[in-house]
């Protein structure tokens, strides 16, 4: 089992930054592909980034790309996703997930979810 743990979000203002950790415990995750995704209220959870086992290529959803950007610490069991020029639409839960089978832009593809960690952009 793994268990993930989501945190770094809060209130930040629009154009503002925030960096999430999604850190893992239980069986080890350096094997596994990690995502984010994300979702707001009243929508269904989209892809926003994922990051192969190794960190060395990532995928980014079209509407975050040149402004998140997901990396990993193996060492730590760790995955970031630092939010920069944040927008009010980027108003959401943000999860993490581990993935046995490698990167996906699927949730259904995503083995193991953490709780999520609320990220709130005001105008």
């Amino acid at each position: 089992q793994v268990q993930l743990v989501e945190s770094g979000g809060g209130l930040v203002q629009a154009g503002g930054s925030l960096r999430l950790s999604c850190a893992a415990s239980g069986r080890t995750t350096s094997t596994y592909a990690m995502g984010w995704f994300r979702q707001a209220p009243g929508k269904e959870r989209e892809f926003v980034a994922a990051i192969t086992w190794s960190g060395l290529n990532t995928v980014y959803a079209d509407s975050v790309k040149g402004r998140f950007t997901i990396s990993r610490d193996k060492a730590k069991n760790t995955v970031y996703l630092q939010l920069n020029s944040l927008k009010p639409e980027d108003t959401a839960i943000y999860y993490c997930g581990a993935n046995k089978g490698g990167t996906s832009m699927r949730g259904t593809s995503y083995d193991y979810w953490g709780q999520g960690t609320q990220v709130t952009v005001s105008s």
